[in-house]
Parts: C-alpha cells; sequence; structure tokens
C-alpha cells in the first residue's frame, strides 16, 4: 500500500492514515493520499494489462495494506459499448456508455462498498451503519456480510422495495425512516455518536471515494489512456464524479495521461438540482433543495456533503452540469433500450438526455468522443416501465406485425 496519509478537502489539514478517522475538524470530507511516484514505479501499463480484469487490478491506487483483507464479489471491469445506433443518430457519432449495472449488487455502489468495507475491516470495524437512497444500502449490506462485519441501514420508507429486500435477505439490520434521506443521516449520526458505530455515511469516511475511483481508472485503460472529450455522470451525493476527477489528476500526476483532462458534466433531475442551481450561479457550495423528488432515485440528494469538490471538478475540467425532467429521464431510458438493447437504470438514462440537450446546443460537437456512466441495471427499477401486452389464449394465433 501506498498511502501516504489523509488529507482535508478543504482546509488541507493532514492526518495519520492507520486509525479510524470521519471528518475534518472543520467538518469536511478527508482524502487519501498516496506516493504516486512509488506507485508509478511498482507497476506500468504493460503489467497491469496482465492481470485478472477486476477491481483490484489497481491495486496500487487503494488504500489496503493487507491482501487478506480485501472483500470481494468479483467486481468486474465493466464494458464501455459503443452506442453505433443511436450516436449517429444524435449527432454524436463516438457516444459510448460505460455499463457499470454488470457489478454485483447491479449497480456502481459495489465499488465503493468493496473498498469502504475491506478497509473498515482492515481497521478493525465491527459495527458501521449508513443512510441510503437504496442502492448504496445494498451493496454496503452484502459486502458487510462477506467481511462478518455487521451492518446497519436506515432508508426512505418510499426506496425502492428490491433495495429493501436485498438489505433484509443478507442480514443487515434495515430500518426505514418516514422521511428522505437527509433524515435518514440524522438518525445514523445520532447512533454513531450513542454507541460508537462506524459512520459509513457518504463521504464521511474516506475510502468509499477510493472505490468509485476505480470507474476512472478503468475507463482509462479501455480508452487506451487517451481520455474521452466529455464524460457525463449522474450526480447524487456526488461520489463518482468526486472518484473519477480524482483518478484523473493522480493520473496526470504520474504522467499517464496528458495535461488535458475530460470535460466533467454532472447531471441531475430537475426535481431534485442543487448543484445544477450552484453551478448556474457559479456559487462553490449548494443550497438545500426543498422538497426533493425525482423517478431517478438515486439523484435525490438536496445537500451534497461534497457538493463543492463536485462544483471544483466541473469547474477545473471546464465541463458543465445540466438538470433533465423526469419525462425526458424515461423516454430516454426507452430510447437506449429500443435503439441499443441495454435497459439501463433512471440516472444512466439521464446522462443520455443530458447528453442529447448537449448536442442539441452545440456544447458537444461530432468530433469529440463522449462518454456516459450508466450507474446501474435497469432490473432494479422496474416501475419505471409500464408493460401492458396482450394476453393470448393456448389456440390463438401470432399477428404478422
Amino acid at each position: 500500500m501506498f498511502v501516504t496519509h489523509l488529507e482535508c478537502s478543504k482546509c488541507r489539514l493532514t492526518y495519520e492514515s492507520e486509525r479510524i478517522m470521519h471528518l475534518c475538524t472543520c467538518g469536511a470530507p478527508l482524502l487519501v493520499c498516496y506516493d504516486l511516484d512509488q506507485v508509478k514505479n511498482a507497476v506500468s501499463k504493460e503489467v497491469l494489462g496482465t492481470r485478472e480484469p477486476t477491481l483490484w487490478r489497481y491495486r496500487e491506487w487503494l488504500p489496503i495494506r493487507q491482501d487478506e483483507n480485501i472483500v470481494s464479489l468479483g467486481e468486474p471491469m465493466t464494458p464501455v459499448i459503443p452506442l453505433r445506433k443511436l450516436g449517429p443518430e444524435l449527432g454524436m457519432p463516438h457516444l459510448f456508455m460505460k455499463d457499470e449495472g454488470m457489478l454485483p449488487t447491479g449497480t456502481f455502489k459495489a465499488r465503493g462498498a468493496a473498498v469502504g468495507v475491506s478497509r473498515a475491516r482492515e481497521l478493525g470495524v465491527q459495527v458501521l451503519a449508513l443512510p441510503t437512497n437504496g442502492n448504496a444500502g445494498a451493496a454496503w449490506a452484502a459486502y458487510c456480510q462477506a467481511a462478518e462485519v455487521r451492518a446497519v441501514v436506515v432508508m426512505p420508507a418510499d426506496s425502492p422495495a428490491i433495495n429493501q429486500k436485498e438489505c433484509t435477505i443478507t442480514g443487515a439490520s434495515l430500518y426505514l425512516v418516514n422521511g428522505g434521506i437527509g433524515d435518514a443521516g440524522k438518525i445514523v449520526t445520532r447512533a454513531v455518536e450513542e454507541f460508537g458505530w462506524y459512520n459509513a455515511s457518504t463521504l464521511r469516511e474516506p475510502y468509499r471515494i477510493e472505490g468509485k475511483k476505480t470507474m476512472g481508472l478503468e475507463l482509462l485503460e479501455q480508452f487506451s489512456w487517451q481520455p474521452p472529450d466529455v464524460i457525463i455522470y449522474p450526480t447524487g451525493g456526488g461520489v463518482g464524479i468526486i472518484g473519477i476527477y480524482k483518478a484523473l489528476e493522480e493520473l496526470r500526476s504520474m504522467e499517464w495521461i496528458g495535461e488535458k483532462l475530460p470535460r466533467l458534466v454532472a447531471v441531475q433531475s430537475t426535481g431534485c438540482a442543487p448543484i445544477v442551481k450552484a453551478w448556474r450561479e457559479q456559487q462553490k457550495e449548494s443550497q438545500f433543495w426543498e422538497n426533493a423528488q425525482t423517478i431517478a432515485f438515486g439523484l435525490t440528494v438536496p445537500h451534497a456533503l461534497g457538493d463543492f469538490l463536485v462544483l471544483e471538478a466541473i469547474h477545473k475540467t471546464n465541463g458543465c452540469a445540466v438538470a433533465v425532467s423526469d419525462q425526458e429521464i424515461l423516454e430516454a431510458q426507452r430510447l437506449l433500450a429500443q435503439r441499443e438493447g441495454p435497459f439501463i437504470c433512471p440516472e444512466g438514462a439521464a446522462t443520455l438526455s443530458a447528453a442529447m440537450r448537449l448536442a442539441e446546443e452545440g456544447w458537444i460537437t461530432s468530433r469529440e468522443r463522449v462518454l456516459l456512466l450508466n450507474t446501474g441495471a435497469g432490473l432494479k427499477y422496474p416501475e419505471t416501465v409500464q408493460a401492458d401486452p396482450p394476453v393470448l389464449e393456448p389456440d390463438d394465433r401470432l399477428p404478422d406485425e
């Protein structure tokens, strides 16, 4: 392991990495720092290419000290799929989608859980607690079971039923709250203070980002270390886009990629768009979004602890932030399935909606390589599709359509 220390993302105060840490004394998230010169000496692009195609091929960039502490459910490299039909139709002939729905538990949340739980176990954690809109709770519950760490999960009562069932079947202690993700977070915070549990809430421990960072490492390798021009990411808590930006910065520091970085685009729903509002108003932090609601449940984060990090990543890469409606999301979800085949989650579909708008506005040109991040399998969101097929009798004949 090449970790040197933890550093505050805001005031830059440093902390020793081999003890349990959460937020800085100033209240900001902590980031894991590495000796990147040692990483560069320890691994090459050629050696990397010979390794097993899993998340753990990026071992040198991850904070696990001993291999025996790794908790894995077989996290594969997820495919980058060229959208050969839909892209040209939309004026983006170089349009790609990275499909994170192939990961354990069906979403990109497995990346953060794999590294976060592995590190928690290495630090001696026995009980961890987290609030969730659904998918993160399902992922952390599964990895905690594998790690023999008790998971306490609190999620809104109207969260997707499949996520509730995933937590239950893996043995997590699941509690529902009549409220939103913020209310769940308050309950977890009180429990952590009372019982001394490990707080695995978004960005309140340093290691979930490191798992999400592997999305950036992986997609850069898949693009032969030639970054795409634009990366479009669905943004709720923002850990994914923060992790991708961290990967880009680390690779640039190691001279594995050039100075030019992809323009990062944060996509939110018009029903919950605090990052978009802050970006449009040229603010460094966002304000709480009242009455947040969207069909893309993972985007229902009224105020993200790491909002300033998301806005910084957008600003430093000359990116932007876009809000799309639920109707646009559902239309994009259906369009992609009917033209290309994959049934993606509504959060992922939001990135296609944003790409379509940005191409129409000329912000994306036909020459550019554009990557959409689909963060989960559409099968986890059956309620987004209304199916009413005709019912046949045994002797009926199929029509010639």
